[in-house]
């Protein structure tokens, strides 16, 4: 029961953070409760999928198939990260200045609500798939089936209470800074993603296994509860390789200048307009 419990928290937990961190982040979007909702009900549909194919998922492509299904849930979740990050870019402004009285009207070249649906989806739908594969081997092995029910709903509450908590704690920074410090978790969020996603290819032999460039594990275990925090929140492995820093490094570089270009023109043309 223990061992259902930690597990399932913590794949809760990080959905948990991805959809406080989205929530924050959009804080006074219209409508933007309603779309992540409808998100996380697909999220949860798509999982109840996966556990009517599980058998047939983990032996799809000769084994590889959770892994080729986690890495592009995971690429299709940094897609919609970057999307947020460079859209607000452009529009945190305009959002602070009317916080508390935000226009219902989604104008042309705004953010796309459904895409806050898909980013919450993709999260709900890859830790609930590995929480539906862990309890499928978990009964296929023999276990006892009431201890791992009972462990996995303790690790269910306890992963949502947690990500509450986390979330009310980004609601109490200042409202000016609040974009500014959410932008950068997501920035790191989506490049911490892309780097586990190069890992599965790696474990699917899509990509070339390698060497590790060290192994902090003896310093920080990725296993312990701050290790895993880390992980979740910027990306963190004890034992990386090339190409995970190279996902890492290049997708942060890519959102980075897409947001530094996007403000750039927003400032010119906000000049532009004043002179």
């Amino acid at each position: 029961m223990l061992s259902s419990a930690i597990i399932v928290f913590r794949e809760v937990l990080e959905a948990a953070l991805i959809v406080s961190i989205l929530l924050a982040a959009t804080c006074g979007l219209p409508r933007r409760t309603l779309w992540i909702g409808a998100g996380l009900l697909a999220g949860l549909a798509g999982a109840c999928v996966v556990a009517l194919f599980a058998s047939s998922i983990t032996s799809a492509f000769e084994g590889t198939g959770q892994e080729l299904m986690n890495a592009t849930i995971l690429l299709v979740a940094v897609l919609m990260l970057a999307w947020h990050n460079i859209w607000m870019s452009h529009h945190a402004r305009e959002l602070v200045a009317h916080m508390k009285n935000v226009s219902a009207r989604i104008t042309d070249g705004s953010l796309p609500l459904y895409f806050l649906a898909v980013a919450s989806g993709m999260a709900v739908l890859r830790e609930g798939s590995e929480v539906v594969l862990f309890m499928y081997s978990v009964t296929a092995s023999g276990s006892s089936s009431t201890s791992m029910i009972t462990g996995s709903i303790i690790g269910v509450i306890t992963g949502i209470l947690v990500g509450r908590l986390i979330y009310s704690g980004l609601l109490r920074i200042p409202t000016g800074r609040l974009f500014q410090f959410t932008g950068w978790m997501i920035l790191l969020l989506a490049s911490g993603l892309a780097a586990s996603a190069a890992g599965y290819l790696i474990q699917a032999d899509i990509l070339p296994y390698q060497a590790p460039l060290w192994d902090s594990g003896n310093i920080l275990s990725q296993k312990s509860i701050f290790g895993q925090l880390l992980h979740i929140l910027i990306g963190y492995q004890e034992r990386p390789t090339i190409i995970h820093l190279t996902f890492y490094v290049v997708t942060l570089c890519t959102i980075l200048i897409g947001m530094r270009w996007v403000s750039r023109r927003s400032n010119l043309r906000l000049q532009a307009s004043e002179g």
